[in-house]
């Protein structure tokens, strides 16, 4: 059998491991062909021969450890609108056509819900493809975690923590704004594990009155600084705005207690994979290659509890994985005093 693997959308922390455990499985475990498909899913349609390489067992040695993807990525919106513009004339499919060029028999296709998405869309053009999950923001539906995930936590933990120095220096409350898209996974884990006395999540909503009314009252009880952890998806009534300046504001206006903002940004996408990410990222890479040997595609591999596993594509595309009321950690922090902004 002849493999494509490409990746796409934002890169993260665990891409390279992934695509070193898809490769390696196939190449040394089931003699298989494997060729990395550059820049995407643009790279398919790519004329330049450059942008498909054939990759050994050699060029797939020592980047277990490397951030980023050494295959390059690209978003996948402008690919998914062709896709849906030939699936009305599937005789004509410059995809299909391409792909077949390639002499493929299947292509694994490593990124979060939009890849996932547009994978899915291969499928129904009947291309054997299989997807694998990846995004800091773990909010891929039918995953329990996708790798980069734990990395994120990990940075973003390391800057809260440092946080509370200069805030307990200054007596000052520090808004930290972590990423995380419209989930607020990486908000939670790294504000729980980082101590935070405030976190504010998309999925929840919050009340500003509500949150200057906690600063006070540690403020009042002898807590002369305070942490609040902000994820970049929260709805604020400034709009577009970045939530964490629309809360700081406020938080200084309503309590007249001096307030910083930090915005995390990129950082916490960037860098090596944590161990964890490492062994998710070969387990799901080489999980994915045994669906390949199976035959069976149109799949996602995926994490349930202790296994990985597979589901079917279209029980994923266009779902997000979301936080719920109930989840143990909040559920935890209330039982411990932590605000969830109510």
């Amino acid at each position: 059998m002849k493999i494509g693997i490409l990746s796409s959308g934002g890169d993260c922390p665990g891409i390279n491991a992934t695509i070193r455990g898809v490769g390696k499985t196939a190449l040394m475990h089931y003699g298989m062909e494997v060729v990395g498909i550059h820049n995407g899913f643009s790279g398919i349609l790519s004329d330049n021969p450059e942008d498909v390489e054939p990759l050994t067992e050699r060029q797939l040695s020592g980047i277990l450890n490397l951030g980023g993807t050494i295959l390059g990525t690209s978003r996948e919106k402008n690919f998914r609108d062709l896709i849906k513009s030939e699936r009305e004339e599937p005789d004509s499919s410059v995809i299909r056509e391409r792909y077949q060029a390639l002499g493929l028999d299947c292509l694994a296709c490593i990124g979060g819900n939009g890849t996932q998405k547009t994978t899915y869309l291969l499928s129904t053009l009947g291309l054997n493809v299989i997807g694998i999950p990846k995004t800091i923001d773990n909010d891929v539906w039918g995953t329990d975690f996708t790798f980069g995930f734990d990395t994120a936590v990990n940075i973003a933990t390391e800057a809260i923590d440092r946080l509370h120095t200069t805030a307990g220096s200054h007596r000052r409350v520090m808004v930290v704004e972590v990423m995380g898209h419209r989930a607020g996974w990486l908000a939670l884990y790294a504000g729980m594990a980082g101590g935070a006395d405030v976190i504010l999540l998309p999925e929840l909503g919050f009340d500003i009155n509500r949150v200057a009314e906690v600063l006070l009252e540690r403020e009042q009880v002898g807590k002369p600084y305070s942490i609040v952890v902000v994820a970049e998806g929260l709805k604020t009534p400034a709009g577009g705005k970045r939530p964490s300046d629309y809360i700081a504001r406020k938080i200084q206006e309503l309590t007249r207690i001096e307030t910083r903002e930090t915005v995390l940004g990129y950082i916490q996408r960037g860098g090596s994979p944590s161990p964890f990410d490492r062994n998710l990222a070969t387990r799901l890479g080489g999980h994915a290659t045994e669906l390949i040997a199976a035959g069976k595609f149109g799949r996602m591999v995926c994490v349930k509890g202790e296994e990985v596993d597979s589901i079917p594509l279209s029980e994923v595309a266009g779902r997000l994985k979301l936080v719920t009321p109930g989840h143990d950690l909040i559920v935890q922090g209330l039982r411990m005093g932590i605000s969830f902004g109510h």
